[in-house]
């Protein structure tokens, strides 16, 4: 099987920088897309940004410019770096993973997602 285990979260004051991780660990193939999501507090979650395994990214436009979104395929991890940080980015951040794993002589792919990580910006 296949886990996905975040870090880097944690309090932070306005203006101020944290990088989370994402790392896939098991039986895995390849890793195709990988994006990052924010659920602010009573509020839907939300892509905020992507990669693909070639490397394209895409941002949301809330944090162009601000936030860096990329990967380590040798380690199977993925990273947001978050710089300018704003009270609004207050919520949990989710990493979302599209991996193909392998089980006995076959694949299997899906998409497999993170425990969560809870970054507090403060004003």
């Amino acid at each position: 099987q296949v886990q996905l285990v975040e870090s880097g979260g944690g309090l932070a004051q306005a203006g101020g920088s944290l990088r989370l991780s994402c790392a896939a660990s098991g039986n895995i193939s390849h890793i195709a897309t990988m994006e990052w999501y924010h659920q602010a507090p009573g509020k839907q979650r939300d892509l905020v940004a992507s990669i693909t395994s070639g490397g394209v990214t895409d941002y949301a436009d809330s944090v162009k410019g601000r936030f860096t979104i990329s990967r380590d395929d040798a380690k199977s991890t993925m990273y947001l770096q978050m710089n300018n940080l704003k009270p609004e980015d207050t919520g949990i951040f989710y990493c979302k993973v599209d991996i193909t794993w392998r089980v006995g002589l076959t694949f299997r792919r899906g998409d497999y997602w993170g425990q969560g990580t809870q970054v507090t910006v403060s004003s």
